[in-house]
């Protein structure tokens, strides 16, 4: 069901229209030339085929582009059309048809930039000379000799503005959350908006295959983004997979294996060191005591104590009082002596195996076009547990059914397994390096040391007694018709459905002590999604004169459906070896159903004008509706503006011949967040179940149905409107080319749960308010620095800043006098969530750590109730207390500024290197390592900090144990790091070899991600190992190290 648009303009009856444009189709086109299939080959100066490349019919949207031997086809071709050849880093050529059904071999020149390169803007391409917004773009050819293994490493430190974080991209899986030019809302989501092959896809980057992309396009200003209206407030990421391009059918096989480890550790203390930090801890836990001798090794006590001292009046053997003393338990006490230890590394950490394996059949027959595609990836991380595995295949097929009509689909599937359970690694510092992972009769104990104490768990524990499966099949895909009409006009039609089959089967047997007391727990979880959208697309492409026009109309509507059900059961009794195998058998059955609907449409209209190959014009509107608004503000209107002035065309500047192309950029636009539940704006009723007494005293069971949250029909969208300010250049003969980019950003009604006072009956309400802003600046510089015969060296350097600013939360109060008089007004902070007006939202607000007391300090600290070897904290308010009154702005936990240095070389033709270098700089993290806190609990290990101790009074960490007079505080260290993110090698071997054995192409590479890093102020672990977005989460994992060895073959 369709939203009411209340579009103020007449809307055409749908039967009417549909059959006026089937009248459309069907007329004659008997006016048409007569055209052509032209086939070509492009290559660089070095004779090297290109591949990549693209091939348009010049002053239309119709191209190809050619594949691994440089090799195009395209049919329809005007006997005088002209082709126009462009790719990134070589200058562009215009060859004319003639007439010729072939073209001979084609030669690209080298160069930094090229403004005909083609973009794609999303509903369409534009060369590069006539975009007005910031457009980023990265070829997947680019990259394919280190073997990106999923779109994010493809993205990762090649476009600015882009931020990906390691939170997610440690595991297995990989992946990561992308950011856009900073974070636009509080609440709502932050991710970019995904558009595959030209349609919005809904579905996760890892079921699409990287070895399927040619091309990344990302939309980072609001005119560029605002024809996806409220969708695209967060930036919108274009990806554009391969077509079939040769005339004959070509065979490529791209794999590749190899092992991920731990980039650096971590160590813990070992059995002697463990022992000897246990014997510091419980000095420093008694540390009022005058017989801390007790926790010295009996067997090498100072000379002035004797036995009968030492043992205070226990009996026994004095090794076993002594690790008694220490906290060790019996079990750690026997392999003590035995001098039987466990390397927790090594039980948890793993070398994973990882390989990856795509082969894909393409060509074009004719009319017919096709790609198709099958890749294999199985992923171990280096979590014990930790892996992913995951079967994609593509389909894309296109072929022209009648002169002026074409069809087509794209379409996928993948079918994702993530049933892993890792190893509970964070239990790794829990765990005595003295402890025992089973009993004697093969079960898991608790914990490490003893089986009936603390609330720490065996980290094998989950893994062991777990049984799994957690996957996804989804199908998504394209369905398209377009037409050529009369005077420029052109019909598309998409049709894009989507389906995701989710399954989560789970079962804990009741060996796990967890579960031990319920006989076991299993659950069955089941969800079918199924979404579709239909874009109808009216464009119109003509030039007169010096005047061009490009025009795009569009009519969207969209419907999602989901079906969630649930059961889950316990008491498994006598056995539960069956598991969610036949979860009936439990005793305490629990059923549970979900259904979601929402729907959407929208309009949209976009012009680009260009007048005398210099001047350019963009603008665009798009209505959006969608039905999780409240019912007064279901619609919402998007508009945008660009311009766009290539200088160096002027007559004025003909002088500056330093000067190869220079083009100025402005734009406005308004987007939309719509990432919001789909019916938070609606009252929401929820069921339970209670029991009474009745008269007669028996428990009677009574459903109820409640109101559990209130309702908001004014809920509107969240409203982002930026500005953007752009300059291209290139300069000493297009060898050195770049970009410059300047933003500002607000966005307003942010989406925001309100506390409510409770006397209303309820907590919160969604509501809009408030305002975040983001500003910042992009640079990117491209060069050919060396280019000769037999050696080629390239550079490309981003360098990007964003700062964010909560301007407004929930609007002013009335600020009164003591006499209840109203004096003014005031804005709030939100201390609770510490969000503070004129602050960034990642802002860290704590009190601030000016070092370590010190003995000659003993006076002054006790005044604090701390005394030497506690951190010392800044008395901001000197009140003499140390608390939260003291909390203070320290600092940011996302960077300051970001920059990346790729550099390429092409060595004898045949050998190609590369590396990138990314860096993030000024954030910092929490370190409360430092505090020095481990060993609270006996059974206790702790990676191997310095503490503080007379002997050895430093100043950056605290004695063992430290209280600090109990305030609440946190320490943050610099996590500003440099990291060398990829080094790749390859080797194409020579056409004369491979030819022999009936191969056209074959390329052997090696590669290293996480190569090395330098973070200087970081010592613990990774310092992406922790979130960015403010909330300081740790990842489940760490990032590795990933060596890998490929091989690309073309048959």
């Amino acid at each position: 069901m369709f939203l009411n648009l209340k579009i103020p303009f007449r809307v055409f009856d749908c039967n009417r229209l549909q059959f006026l444009i089937f009248l459309i189709l069907l007329l004659p086109f008997g006016s048409f030339a007569q055209d052509e299939t032209i086939s070509g080959q492009v290559k660089d100066n070095t004779n090297k085929p290109l591949q990549g490349v693209s091939v348009l019919i010049k002053g239309t949207q119709r191209g190809t582009t050619t594949d691994n031997d440089g090799r195009f086809i395209i049919a329809n071709v005007p006997k005088n059309g002209v082709f126009v050849i462009s790719s990134a880093g070589y200058a562009t050529q215009e060859i004319a048809a003639n007439n010729k059904t072939a073209i001979s071999s084609l030669t690209l020149q080298p160069q930094a930039s090229d403004l005909n390169e083609v973009v794609v803007i999303g509903y369409g391409t534009r060369q590069k000379r006539d975009l007005t917004g910031s457009v980023g773009q990265v070829k997947a050819t680019q990259l394919e000799n280190e073997n990106p293994s999923n779109v994010q490493d493809i993205l990762r430190g090649n476009i600015a503005g882009i931020n990906i974080s390691q939170i997610n991209s440690a595991s297995a899986k990989g992946g990561g959350d992308l950011l856009v030019r900073g974070k636009s809302s509080i609440r709502a989501g932050t991710s970019p908006l995904i558009v595959l092959d030209d349609v919005i896809y809904p579905g996760q980057l890892s079921d699409i295959n990287p070895n399927d992309i040619a091309t990344i396009n990302v939309l980072k200003d609001a005119s560029s983004a605002a024809i996806y209206g409220a969708k695209s407030a967060s930036g919108v990421v274009l990806i554009t997979t391969k077509k079939g391009t040769r005339s004959k059918p070509t065979i490529t096989l791209n794999s590749n294996i190899g092992i991920s480890e731990l980039a650096q550790n971590e160590p813990l203390y070992d059995g002697p060191g463990f022992v000897a930090w246990r014997s510091d801890v419980q000095k420093a836990r008694n540390a009022a005591a005058t017989n801390l001798y007790i926790y010295d090794d009996p067997r090498s006590l100072p000379s002035n104590i004797t036995m009968t001292q030492w043992r205070a009046g226990r009996q026994g053997d004095s090794l076993d009082i002594w690790l008694d003393r220490l906290g060790l338990r019996p079990i750690e006490i026997k392999n003590w002596k035995d001098g039987k230890t466990t390397d927790w590394y090594d039980k948890m950490f793993q070398k994973g195996f990882r390989q990856d394996h795509t082969i894909s059949l393409s060509g074009k027959k004719d009319e017919v076009s096709y790609y198709m595609s099958v890749g294999y990836t199985n992923n171990e991380g280096v979590i014990v547990g930790d892996k992913f595995r995951t079967l994609r295949t593509r389909l894309n097929l296109e072929g022209r059914v009648a002169k002026f009509l074409t069809a087509g689909i794209n379409m996928q599937f993948s079918d994702r397994d993530e049933s892993q359970v890792p190893v509970n690694w964070g239990q790794m510092v829990n765990a005595s390096p003295y402890g025992e992972i089973y009993t004697d009769d093969g079960l898991l104990l608790r914990d490490s040391p003893n089986d009936d104490i603390g609330n720490n768990s065996n980290p094998f524990m989950d893994n062991t007694y777990t049984n799994r499966l957690q996957k996804n099949n989804t199908l998504f895909g394209s369905l398209y018709v377009k037409g050529n009409l009369p005077l420029g006009f052109s019909y598309q039609i998409n049709f894009t459905p989507s389906f995701d089959f989710y399954r989560y089967f789970n079962g804990v047997s009741a060996k796990h002590v967890t579960f031990r007391p319920r006989k076991g727990v299993a659950t069955r979880t089941t969800q079918t999604t199924y979404n579709w959208q239909i874009d109808n697309l009216l464009k119109w492409d003509k030039t007169f004169g010096q005047h061009q026009f490009n025009v795009t109309l569009l009519f969207n509507a969209e419907k999602y459906q989901s079906w969630r059900e649930q059961i889950d059961n316990e008491g498994f009794d006598p056995s539960d070896v069956l598991s969610y195998h036949n979860i009936g058998a439990g005793t305490t059955p629990i059923v549970k159903s979900e259904d979601e609907v929402s729907t959407g449409t929208a309009l949209m209209s976009r012009l680009n004008y260009t007048f005398r190959d210099r001047y350019m014009i963009t603008a665009s509107f798009r209505r959006d509706g969608y039905s999780a608004f409240g019912q007064k503000n279901p619609n919402a209107d998007f508009p945008a503006l660009a311009l766009g002035w290539i200088f160096t065309e002027e007559k004025f500047m003909e002088s500056a011949t330093w000067l190869n192309s220079g083009k100025l950029r402005v734009s406005y636009g308004v987007n939309g967040n719509r990432d919001i539940p789909r019916y938070e704006a609606l009252a929401e009723l929820q069921s339970g179940k209670y029991q009474y007494i009745s008269p007669s005293g028996a428990l009677v069971p009574v459903s109820q149905l409640y109101v559990n949250r209130m309702e908001n029909p004014d809920l509107k969208w969240e409203r982002t409107t930026s500005y953007n300010l752009g300059l291209d250049f290139a300069i000493l003969d297009s060898r050195l080319s770049g970009s410059f980019d300047v933003y500002k950003k607000s966005t307003k009604d942010l989406l925001i749960l309100r506390a409510l006072p409770s006397v209303i009956g309820f907590d919160n309400v969604l509501s809009n308010l408030g305002e975040v802003q983001n500003k910042g600046f992009e640079i990117t510089l491209s060069s050919i620095n060396i280019t000769r015969k037999n050696f080629e060296w390239r550079t490309t350097i981003n360098f990007w800043q964003n700062r964010n600013e909560i301007k407004h939360l929930y609007g002013p109060v009335n600020l009164l006098d003591a006499n209840g008089k109203v004096i003014g007004q005031v804005e709030n902070d939100d201390i609770a969530n510490k969000w503070f007006i004129g602050h960034d939202l990642d802002e860290v607000w704590d009190q601030r750590v000016l070092g370590v007391w010190q003995e000659s300090e003993r006076a002054e600290a006790l005044k604090y109730k701390v005394e030497p070897g506690d951190f010392k904290l800044e008395d901001s308010n000197n009140d003499g207390v140390l608390n939260d009154l003291d909390r203070q702005f320290l600092g940011f936990r996302t960077p300051r500024f970001q920059w990346t240095l790729r550099n390429e070389f092409t060595i004898y033709k045949n050998f190609d290197f590369s590396f990138q270098l990314y860096s993030n700089w000024g954030q910092m993290s929490d370190y409360n390592q430092a505090k020095n806190n481990s060993g609270f609990q006996d059974r206790q290990n702790s990676y191997q900090f310095p503490y503080w101790t007379k002997d050895n009074p430093i100043n950056n960490y605290s004695r063992l144990y430290s209280s600090n007079g109990q305030s609440s505080f946190s320490v943050y260290r610099k996590t500003s790091f440099i990291r060398l993110n990829t080094v790749a090698l390859a080797y194409t071997v020579p056409k004369n070899i491979t030819q022999k054995a009936h191969i056209e192409s074959l390329k052997m590479y090696v590669n290293v991600s996480n190569a090395a890093l330098y973070a200087p102020d970081w010592d613990y672990w990774d310092p992406e190992y922790r979130n960015r977005a403010g909330d300081g989460a740790i990842s489940t994992a760490i990032p590795p190290r990933i060596y890998s060895l490929g091989l690309n073959v073309t048959f």
